[in-house]
């Protein structure tokens, strides 16, 4: 059986392509590193340090209703982060854009930080345990 070696991209579709890549630029700190253009939709890619790809779509027929994460599909989309430390950076970094999260929330297998995008989809900056402890 063949073997999978990880994500190569997600995409995420947003009801505003250009407030969405203004968000997601301003939290994650670099610009697109491409765009796409198809029949009916509209893509921009961020390629995150390990190199999986972030793409934002935006269709040209939405269906006008908002994220859930109740809705069968993405409950959240999680980014890892190495220490407890980077977390409290990462909450500071989003303080000071104005944008509102969780502050660092303690489980039994890690620390996670929740905030939300323009459209409401639930993003989290994560560490296990098992990563390094600053």
């Amino acid at each position: 059986m063949p073997t999978v070696t990880g994500i190569n991209h997600l995409a995420l579709t947003v009801s505003n392509l250009e407030l969405s890549t203004d968000f997601y630029q301003r939290v994650l700190g670099f610009p697109p590193s491409g765009e796409l253009s198809g029949e009916n939709l509209e893509r921009r890619l961020f390629t995150l340090p390990d190199g999986t790809n972030l793409g934002l779509t935006q269709h040209t027929r939405p269906s006008g209703a908002s994220f859930s994460p109740f809705t069968p599909g993405l409950d959240h989309l999680g980014l890892g982060v190495d220490t407890r430390q980077d977390l409290q950076s990462w909450a500071e970094h989003l303080s000071t854009l104005g944008v509102e999260h969780s502050g660092l929330v303690d489980a039994s297998y890690g620390t996670a930080l929740s905030f939300k995008d323009p459209d409401g989809t639930a993003l989290e900056f994560f560490t296990s345990n098992s990563s390094p402890r600053a």
